[in-house]
């Protein structure tokens, strides 16, 4: 359940970011979910109505984008998606590869007014 917690935090950028630019309200909170990141979106979705209730973020849209995993291959330098559960490069078969995208949760944006 740490969706919940993930929400309150998002719920504090926009406090911050209102802080700082005096914003009455905001419109839409763009997320940005990696595929690997563990956060589970209908979760999220679930959670924010009932925890940004009377803040500037009451009744926001949340736009929620994924991010795909991508992987880099240090042995022959293939950059891209492997295969669900892969665990070797597509192009070498390197098992000496990392990820370069795909762990993120982040407010990409907010819109407000």
């Amino acid at each position: 359940m740490h969706e919940l917690a993930l929400t309150e935090g998002i719920l504090s950028i926009v406090s911050s970011e209102q802080k700082k630019s005096g914003f009455t309200r905001v419109l839409e909170i763009d997320l940005c979910i990696g595929e690997y990141s563990g956060v589970i979106p209908g979760c999220i979705e679930e959670f924010f109505p009932l925890a940004a209730k009377e803040t500037a973020a009451e009744n926001a849209r949340l736009v929620m984008k994924p991010v795909k995993a991508e992987f880099e291959c240090r042995n022959c330098g293939f950059r891209g998606p492997l295969e669900k559960h892969g665990t070797s490069c597509p192009d070498c078969g390197s098992t000496e590869i990392r990820m370069t995208a795909g762990r993120e949760f982040y407010v990409e944006n907010l819109i407000v007014e």
